[in-house]
């Protein structure tokens, strides 16, 4: 792909599995796909980024799928690398039953080799997460590295530790964060499950300015007992609250933020007004069963984005 892309993620895709039952009595699964760094490469790509997928995925039965899927999306998927394996899955219900199945996939075989440094430097941003780390030591060399080549070229880098002990240790997530942090422009963190264990600190205050100490630009904490976000940039700390009414699943919510933020970043919008941003698509996307199908689209959350700044 010639044109040059506003975002560029890396990390796995899964095939999401849903029902509005509980999983005992649902007779039947709604099919659709998602995993957190795809999560937020649709959500800016349906608000009208140009958006690329670097990732590995299975040729099982659910490969045409997602490769017809994404190109229907309008995804660039040119780094998308199909190999002998199988896609990961996941399971959720309105029950808040959730499962996943994600050891051994295709995407584990993400390596340094599939990193285009051609394909980064036609790019403006670049987001990956812990989670992508955490699926291999390959996995986390190619992440690495792919920061690397967009620090060196002035393509801005975003990263989200997007911890959870589901899938590995605090100590593993902290020495993958150290890794990448003085390559990051743009960090986000979840007050509860991030920064007490990838900073160990609970402090709003002392985490944002400690980041800022490390090189990293703009700071976004999600706080969700709260209801609000705190962005830290060029050294003004600001919190910014939202309001969900009728949420019915937060599946994937905090990666759609994460989309709706750097759509807006990369769009020319100041951090503060990107967060708003961020925080209506999220806000919509949590109404309804599922990650990615729920994303809605730029008409729907420009108009709520524009009426909340009349």
């Amino acid at each position: 792909m010639n044109e040059k892309l506003d975002i560029i993620t890396i990390g796995e895709s899964l095939i999401e599995l849903s029902t509005n039952e509980d999983l005992t009595n649902a007779k039947s699964l709604d099919k659709y796909y998602g995993g957190d760094t795809l999560t937020t490469a649709i959500a800016a790509l349906r608000m009208g980024s140009k958006v690329g997928f670097i990732s590995r995925i299975g040729m099982d039965c659910f490969k045409n799928y997602l490769l017809e899927s994404w190109q229907e999306e309008g995804l660039d998927i040119s780094q998308v690398k199909p190999v002998q394996g199988i896609n990961g899955l996941y399971i959720l219900s309105e029950a808040k039953d959730f499962s996943f199945y994600r050891k051994k996939t295709a995407a584990t075989n993400l390596s340094v080799e599939d990193i285009s440094a051609d394909y980064i430097k036609n790019s403006s941003l670049l987001y990956t997460t812990g989670v992508t780390q955490s699926i291999s030591l390959s996995a986390r060399e190619a992440v690495k590295e792919a920061f690397k080549i967009a620090k060196e070229n002035n393509v801005i880098t975003a990263y989200d530790p997007n911890y959870t002990s589901k899938i590995w240790t605090g100590d593993e997530a902290k020495e993958a964060f150290d890794e990448i942090i003085e390559y990051s422009d743009i960090v986000f963190l979840n007050v509860k499950y991030d920064s007490k264990i990838v900073i160990d600190s609970n402090s709003i205050d002392k985490t944002i300015k400690y980041l800022w100490d490390k090189g990293v630009t703009t700071v976004i904490i999600k706080s969700p007992g709260d209801k609000c976000y705190y962005a830290g940039n060029n050294g003004k700390i600001e919190l910014i609250r939202y309001i969900n009414e009728n949420s019915l699943d937060y599946t994937g919510f905090f990666d759609t933020f994460n989309g709706g933020f750097l759509h807006g970043i990369t769009s020319g919008m100041s951090v503060f007004k990107a967060v708003t941003l961020g925080a209506v698509e999220a806000g919509i996307q949590s109404k309804n069963i599922g990650a990615i199908k729920s994303i809605p689209y730029k008409e729907e959350v420009y108009k709520v984005f524009k009426g909340q700044n009349d």
